[in-house]
């Protein structure tokens, strides 16, 4: 996959607005694979549903979203399910791990089904964001900032052309989220992905090549 295309699109909930002023929302907006892409939104704005509408847990907008020339609406489950394993990763604000499993044992749920990471390269890339010494506590008695970190690792674990990041620093110091910046860095680069970025203020200090408000 080479390109996700916007056109026209727009939240079903924003339908009849006639104040929509958005570089995204009822654009053709074009974002390409080997480029990173800062979307920022005040709240309520539709970042976090602009994400869900891309990996296909939702389809409640209007106007058409496309892989290359393949419009989402069209993908069979089956297709979905291979899109999310080995075309797109995502690293969700609510981060969706399981708190009942340690650190590792989150990470290698993905990585088991990808093969995509060594051990040794999943426990280095805890040990850079300074967590390697949780690799093996519960989740779910971390600190969200932890937390974060835990998801971003399991969201590398897996090939990818695009990886999309909502808030992805919102909870991070400034050593941490500059250190998370550097690898997801290095790992879009590597795969030769492209990268999507959401904030609403926060975001990591990368060098991007297109700033879009929603």
């Amino acid at each position: 996959m080479n390109r996700i295309i916007l056109d026209k699109t727009l939240p079903a909930v924003f339908h009849g607005r006639k104040d929509i002023r958005s570089d995204v929302w009822l654009q053709t907006l074009e974002l390409e694979r080997g480029k990173i892409y800062l979307v920022e939104a005040d709240s309520g704005r539709g970042k976090t549903s602009l994400c869900s509408y891309i990996i296909g847990h939702r389809d409640d907008y209007e106007g058409t979203i496309r892989f290359d020339a393949r419009d989402l609406r069209s993908l069979s489950m089956q297709e979905w399910t291979e899109m999310r394993r080995t075309h797109l990763t995502v690293l969700f604000q609510d981060l969706r791990i399981f708190p009942e499993l340690t650190a590792l044992e989150n990470i290698e749920i993905k990585n088991s089904l990808t093969r995509h990471k060594t051990r040794r390269q999943i426990l280095d890339l805890l040990d850079a964001l300074g967590i390697g010494d949780k690799a093996a506590a519960l989740v779910g008695k971390m600190s969200f900032g932890q937390q974060q970190r835990v998801a971003f690792v399991r969201a590398l674990a897996q090939p990818f052309d695009f990886m999309l990041a909502d808030e992805p620093i919102s909870h991070l110091d400034d050593t941490n989220a500059s250190t998370m910046a550097e690898l997801m860095l290095q790992e879009v680069r590597t795969q030769g992905a492209g990268l999507i970025i959401t904030s609403i203020g926060k975001h990591p200090a990368l060098p991007y090549d297109s700033h879009c408000v929603l």
